[in-house]
């Protein structure tokens, strides 16, 4: 079921009925000592986009983050510019992500979001960079490819979360905005396909994030956790509890879920200087205690 693009501010449609275990529960667990306030948390190096991958782990390690969630094409290093994060890149670049991982003590968990194609040999080559980087899910909106994300997924026991942008009333073909058309598409496959929770995007769409993890019960492997300054497109990111999205609630739901994945914070605002606003967010995740 699709959700209607003119939606209140509040509405979301009922949820699909999911008689499963949670999916994360398939997936390796994240080791305690990388979670803050009792989450996995993070960034989405997408964050950090107007700078390199090396530049983007080390100022999420200056905010305070655990985990990191890497995303294709972003431009290696300042001194090796050439080399991009990715699976069609040489070996050499896993090894040099690694390192500086070590450096900083930062878990990579997810890659994405990334165009998964539907040959099978291609996309084999999305899970072996996910696996080769110890990661635990790939991130993506990739549905047509959902077989073969689904026959890989348990062959490298890797999780494929379906991620959401906004609604796009121009492009009826576009659905992964909606929390039920994610719900539909994942019931009756493996365990290990899911939902990466954009709950910014689930806002700027018009819907209410805690209903929307609500019909995702027991198949959210991520979040993109975002806080925006108001509804709407227009909405922009805000440290976790000054903006709309109800941070605490979203969390509470997590928590009751029985939650094991990661939280990447995308923080789209402040492009250039955007490590306190970061920052702003992992504290009050650290205070968050109900």
């Amino acid at each position: 079921m699709i959700c209607n693009a003119t939606l209140s501010r509040w509405h979301v449609v009922p949820a699909v009925v999911l008689m499963m275990s949670t999916a994360a529960q398939a997936q390796p667990q994240i080791p305690d000592d990388a979670k803050i306030g009792g989450f996995a948390i993070g960034c989405q190096a997408y964050t950090f986009n107007r700078f390199t991958a090396f530049e983007a782990i080390e100022k999420t390690a200056q905010a305070g983050g655990k985990v990191i969630e890497f995303y294709p094409g972003q431009a290696l290093s300042p001194d090796e510019r050439n080399l991009k994060v990715g699976h069609d890149q040489p070996e050499e670049v896993i090894a040099k992500l690694k390192s500086k991982l070590d450096e900083h003590g930062l878990i990579a968990v997810n890659y994405g979001v990334v165009g998964v194609p539907t040959n099978e040999d291609e996309a084999r080559k999305v899970f072996e960079f996910a696996k080769a980087m110890g990661m635990r899910a790939i991130t993506t909106e990739s549905v047509d490819a959902i077989d073969i994300l689904e026959k890989l997924a348990k062959e490298y026991n890797i999780g494929v979360a379906f991620h959401n942008h906004p609604s796009r009333p121009d492009n009826p073909d576009y659905k992964v905005w909606d929390p039920n058309y994610i719900a539909e598409l994942v019931k009756d496959r493996d365990s290990r396909l899911g939902a990466c929770a954009d709950t910014g995007h689930w806002a700027r769409s018009g819907l209410n994030p805690v209903e929307c993890l609500k019909i995702l019960k027991g198949r959210i492997i991520s979040s993109h956790l975002k806080d925006l300054n108001e509804m709407g497109r227009s909405g922009h990111d805000v440290p976790y509890g000054t903006g709309v999205c109800n941070i605490a609630d979203v969390l509470d739901e997590l928590k009751a879920q029985g939650f094991e994945g990661n939280i990447s914070i995308e923080y789209e605002h402040d492009w250039e200087n955007n490590v306190p606003g970061v920052a702003q967010c992992i504290g009050f995740v650290r205070g968050y205690t109900r």
